[in-house]
């Protein structure tokens, strides 16, 4: 973990926090600092003495509900995702009282590139669920293509992830999350919508609430037609909640709803992703295309993948970035059908084994989307625009950032208050700020084909290089021994200290960095 000399105390304390939790997002320990924390064994959301009195909070949970027509519960949860199911379970597992809200059933569909990386795996293990990802493909590593060249990549060893990753469809994997969390002790509502919130009065950033007017599927019109805040019908009836968490994913309507807003000054991506049968559907590496080019061979902003996923099957994908003004541009169907007709012959891709139409989203990355904590309301994973800028990862830090306002959440309901909430936001940033900040520049830069051209095309060029960028673009560095990776992402999180995230300045400096090899001092 980065501890600069400019972090308060206050916010070394959350970063400590940051690290019981599993989450250690950045890592170059100061060994000159006793203030550094050092890897320690992953906290349950902490309880307080006042919360382990003589009843417990489920117990508590129970006597209100015998005392009131409608129970209030300690949290309700929007969205049983990644970030919605994280967080149930672990305040669940604490002993609070919690219900998640999933409008759909599990399992349902969910469009992504089903690649868990070691940071997921982590959280997943946290929650003894690693052997349930057993009959799941296991992958060793990452293969980039690139401007003629391709290197292949073991995931680095690293003392708090493992150095492998798996993928699974998202269609068998939340239902996984989603069930550890109701046997904890989680109720989950599932075909039930969020119609709209209940708000007690206005607050400094977002409403406070009471909780949330639902509705169950069955219960819409005849029409179809989705909710709108303030509509009531006959079945809708009401959640109350101590607390609130909005964890309904990148569209996040009930986020919209109290307000929220995403930045769009800061990258947008755009992906699209189908399933194809292939004989290489059980290799070792998912692989990468750095250079992915439309009908005509021009590079875009974007990127492309093919993840093997073991049952036969292989998830193809393109991603764009907002970055450059040609995106707006570009048909993504037209550039998936390119990027299937330029990818490796030996993967089998065509028409013929197509498994479908693609799907696809908008991926809100690098914390654009606030506020992300109001007086008794935690916004977390996607919903937070939390996706990595570097690589598009959004699952692992739904699972972390799910965790965090658990534990958060854990010390608001053990006496903190709305305190323990603007810790959360302040431990968020603190955890992932100056990172993605780097993230942003470096997908920045991408986006000019010179610079793209420069980068990717020396580094392809070397092994050392791009195994170096692996441990930064995954967010893989080490917190015991640092090297050139971890050097050259403190120099580069130095200079994004000083520079607005628009300054090219920056963007020339990490090109520069990224393209020599050559560590910053």
């Amino acid at each position: 973990m980065t501890v600069s000399a400019g972090t308060s105390r206050a916010d070394r304390k959350l970063l400590a926090a940051a690290y019981d939790a599993g989450v250690t997002p950045r890592a170059v320990p100061d060994p000159a600092d006793p203030a550094d924390p050092k890897p320690g064994p992953a906290a349950r959301p902490p309880r307080t003495p006042a919360a382990k009195a003589s009843a417990t909070p489920r117990t508590r949970a129970s006597a209100r509900a015998a005392a009131t027509p409608t129970p209030v519960h300690d949290v309700v949860i929007v969205g049983g995702g990644p970030a919605g199911s994280s967080c149930a379970f672990w305040l669940a597992d604490a002993g609070w009282d919690v219900v998640v809200v999933e409008k759909k059933h599990f399992p349902r569909v969910k469009t992504c590139g089903d690649g868990l990386t070691p940071r997921a795996v982590r959280q997943l293990a946290d929650m003894g669920l690693e052997d349930a990802l057993a009959g799941s493909h296991k992958y060793g590593g990452l293969r980039a293509y690139g401007f003629g060249h391709s290197v292949e990549m073991q995931w680095p060893e690293h003392p708090n992830f493992p150095n492998y990753g798996y993928t699974i469809t998202r269609h068998d994997l939340d239902g996984l999350v989603a069930e550890r969390a109701v046997k904890a002790g989680a109720t989950l509502l599932s075909g039930t919508e969020v119609v709209a919130p209940i708000i007690l009065e206005a607050g400094p950033t977002l409403p406070h609430l009471k909780g949330v007017t639902i509705r169950e599927k069955a219960a819409e019109t005849v029409t179809g037609d989705p909710p709108t805040a303030g509509d009531r019908e006959a079945g809708d009836r009401e959640l109350l909640a101590r607390y609130v968490v909005v964890a309904d994913g990148a569209n996040s309507r009930v986020g919209r709803m109290l307000g929220t807003n995403r930045r769009r000054d800061l990258p947008l991506g755009m992906a699209l992703r189908g399933y194809y049968t292939s004989d290489r559907h059980d290799d070792p590496f998912i692989e990468s295309h750095l250079d992915i080019r439309d009908a005509e061979g021009n590079v875009v902003p974007g990127y492309g993948w093919i993840f093997p996923m073991g049952d036969g099957r292989v998830n193809v994908g393109v991603g764009l970035l907002s970055t450059d003004r040609r995106w707006k541009g570009v048909n993504t169907s037209h550039l998936m059908d390119a990027f299937v007709n330029w990818a490796p012959e030996s993967w089998g891709l065509s028409p013929e084994t197509s498994l479908g139409p693609p799907t696809g989203g908008k991926l809100p990355m690098g914390l654009s989307v606030g506020p992300r904590a109001g007086v008794n309301v935690l916004l977390a994973g996607d919903a937070a625009g939390t996706i990595n800028p570097f690589n598009g990862e959004g699952i692992a830090y739904g699972y972390e950032t799910g965790r965090l306002a658990a534990s958060a959440l854990g010390h608001a309901l053990g006496g903190e208050g709305a305190r323990a909430l603007a810790d959360y936001d302040r431990q968020i940033e603190a955890a992932y700020g100056p990172y993605y900040k780097v993230a942003r520049a470096f997908v920045r830069m991408i986006s000019n084909p010179q610079a793209m051209k420069l980068c990717v095309g020396v580094g392809m060029r070397s092994e050392f290089i791009m195994n170096q960028l692996l441990r930064i673009m995954a967010n893989l560095m080490r917190p015991d021994a640092p090297g050139p990776a971890e050097i050259a992402f403190r120099a580069m999180e130095l200079i994004s200290r000083l520079l607005p995230d628009e300054v090219a300045e920056l963007e020339a400096a990490t090109a520069g960095a990224l393209a020599s090899g050559a560590p910053l001092e």
